[in-house]
């Protein structure tokens, strides 16, 4: 029987915390890092966060943001209800006619998600009348939501692993605000090892993200590179705490962890050793996993790391020039991306941009948080030259990199043999051209131009096969975006379909992460609901660029799919905002259902396989996010 979820009944309550205010920061224009671009004028109008805006003031505004989404989604649930049943109404008046779809397969179709109580149909037909004969139609840019049928699947929330083998992987997960990192070998389903950054000095390691190289034998041996978030990131959750924006660590170090069949030890903290304090996405070179990117959203810095050295190989910092010096006309409206590599100072060797020094905001901007930034409700050092360049992706055989720029909806191609040179510029927004220029200025320094920026966009993913690139489009087009990029001159790749569920308006539901399967005919995403709604999977064939279904009510904020390189098996885990339920589904590929839970209490914001070939990483975090 579904047991169904009445997201009213579930509402958030807001936590109450002493007025704390955020203290005003400096960064040093140290020798070797240029300076921030100077912030802008402020016009009579301008929105400007104020220096002394505290993590309260943010907590409340994103509260209300919240309620908000709430609202607007229960009016999306209820009038989806009210079509839903009235076009089921139309459907049982009709003459019955011979169908495919089984009297088992109709009580397991549901429009919408769990977590509002959605009704059960006899199939979204029922609410568009689609045909099947449209899923051979790929859906050009421009185009509407998708017209043909999909499959809404409400699972059962007591779905459990009941001890099955999952095949002799090894599942890595950092735990978020729990300050580490944990292994669960998935034959067993035993956790290996573990480890917990606090044990070695740091006091605000909030455990982000990471990937890991191949080993031959994960249960007896493996190593990875892990992210740590600091500074007032472990604020922005509305958890009770102690900590304050006056008395709370720098922390945002990069570690690198071996486990020897053991335990787990960390083996070097690779901020210290180079001076860069990095806190988001982590990818391996997937050529020779001898190199590996760490990218940051709050200094809107990539840089490239040699695995064996932890030398720097290139350090690049993206900054924005609004046309407009107004926050909320900064990016819509356009201006210029400057992008500039960074060199460490000539004397030490180091950079100086450890713990939060080089932060633009002094939090991130959270999924589905970039218009934040718009509103003036994420202070910092420079908002106005943010661009949200947070992560670092390479092509399936490491002959490209690219960078995602958030704020300006696009993806910028690093070319891996001219030391990581920008090469190309992508814009993913629906009514945006393919590409801007990328003009280099000197030998250190590009730019691109843009006119005006239609939505901010998030993960990014090269499809296994190499033929594809896709990015999430969030807040106001709210699609995923394809382009083709099979030809080996990355300025002519081009976009060339948009997905989009006819159910995706406004905010929610959103197109989140995405693991494609093993031979790219498959791609699943997370589709992200707001707070405490619970997410969902959902299946798209890349044959045709159109939705095959779509599994709901999984849990409350689900993260990072991974798929075992056996194909068999797509783990994704739920973090539940960091305090509410959290877990680790599992979804069966060959049937795209799921098959069970593993129990996790860590606020996960990742997973990864550990690869045992190297022919593996393709299909990790280090060519999706």
């Amino acid at each position: 029987m579904l047991r169904l979820r009445a997201l009213e009944k579930r509402e958030v309550q807001p936590m109450s915390e002493p007025t704390r205010e955020t203290p005003t920061t400096t960064v040093s224009s140290e020798a070797g890092v240029p300076p921030l671009i100077a912030p802008l004028e402020q016009g009579t109008e301008s929105n400007l966060p104020a220096a002394k805006n505290s993590i309260d003031e943010f907590l409340k505004r994103n509260e209300e943001v919240l309620a908000k989404d709430r609202e607007e989604f229960q009016a999306y649930l209820v009038a989806k209800h009210e079509q839903a049943t009235r076009k089921a109404r139309e459907e049982a008046a009709k003459p019955q006619v011979t169908t495919k779809v089984s009297r088992r397969t109709m009580l397991n179709v549901a429009v919408g998600t769990a977590a509002a109580a959605e009704v059960a149909v006899l199939g979204y037909s029922a609410m568009n009348g689609g045909s099947s004969s449209d899923n051979g139609i790929i859906r050009t840019a421009g185009t509407g939501a998708q017209q043909s049928p999909i499959t809404r699947e409400v699972v059962d929330s007591r779905a459990d692993i009941r001890g099955q083998s999952l095949g002799n992987w090894v599942a890595l997960l950092p735990t978020k605000m729990g300050g580490g990192t944990y292994a669960i070998d998935l034959n067993s389903n035993r956790v290996l090892g573990s480890i917990w950054y606090w044990n070695y000095g740091d006091y605000n390691p909030i455990s982000h993200h990471l990937c890991a190289f191949p080993s031959s034998d994960p249960t007896h041996g493996f190593e990875f590179v892990n992210s740590t978030q600091g500074g007032q990131n472990s604020l922005i959750y509305g958890i009770p705490t102690n900590v304050t924006a006056e008395n709370v660590p720098g922390g945002t170090n990069i570690y690198r962890v071996r486990y020897d069949g053991t335990q787990m030890q960390m083996i070097e903290n690779v901020s210290e050793t180079t001076g860069l304090g990095l806190g988001v996405h982590v990818t391996v070179n997937p050529k020779d996993a001898q190199s590996y990117f760490v990218t940051d959203g709050q200094k809107d810095i990539a840089a490239c790391f040699d695995r064996t050295t932890s030398k720097v190989k290139a350090a690049l910092r993206f900054d924005w020039t609004p046309n407009v010096p107004e926050l909320r006309e900064a990016w819509i409206k356009g201006g210029t991306l400057t992008i500039k590599k960074i060199y460490p100072d000539e004397k030490t060797g180091l950079y100086n941009l450890r713990g939060t020094k080089g932060n633009k905001i002094d939090w991130e901007m959270v999924p589905m948080g970039e218009l934040f930034v718009e509103e003036g409700s994420l202070p910092g050092e420079a908002p106005l030259t943010l661009t949200g360049a947070d992560g670092t992706i390479w092509h399936p055989e490491g002959r490209w990199a690219a960078t995602v720029v958030r704020l300006c909806g696009g993806i910028c191609i690093l070319d891996p043999e001219k030391n990581f040179e920008p090469a190309a510029f992508l814009q993913f927004n629906k009514d945006s051209q393919d590409q801007y220029k990328v003009e280099q200025l000197d030998k250190d320094t590009w730019q691109v131009v843009f006119d005006k920026i239609h939505s901010p966009g998030h993960e990014i993913g090269f499809s296994p096969d190499g033929k594809f690139l896709v990015m999430m489009n969030n807040l106001r087009e709210n699609n995923c975006s394809i382009f083709s990029c099979s030809d080996p001159d990355p300025t002519k790749w081009r976009k060339i379909a948009h997905v989009e569920d006819p159910l995706w308006r406004d905010k929610y539901p959103n197109p989140f992460h995405m693991v494609f399967s093993m031979d790219s005919s498959k791609l699943y995403l997370s589709i992200l609901h707001p707070s405490p709604a619970y997410s969902g999977i959902m299946v798209i064939d890349t044959k045709t660029w159109t939705i095959l279904k779509e599994i709901q009510g999984i849990g409350p904020d689900l993260q990072t799919p991974a798929i075992t390189y056996d194909g068999k098996y797509v783990l994704t885990p739920f973090s539940g905002f960091q305090r509410q339920s959290s877990g680790i589904s599992v979804i069966d590929t060959s049937t795209d259902t799921l098959v069970g839970i593993l129990p996790s209490n860590g606020g996960h914001h990742d997973c990864v396989i550990i690869p045992t070939k190297l022919e593996h990483m393709k299909h990790t975090r280090s060519c999706t996010l």
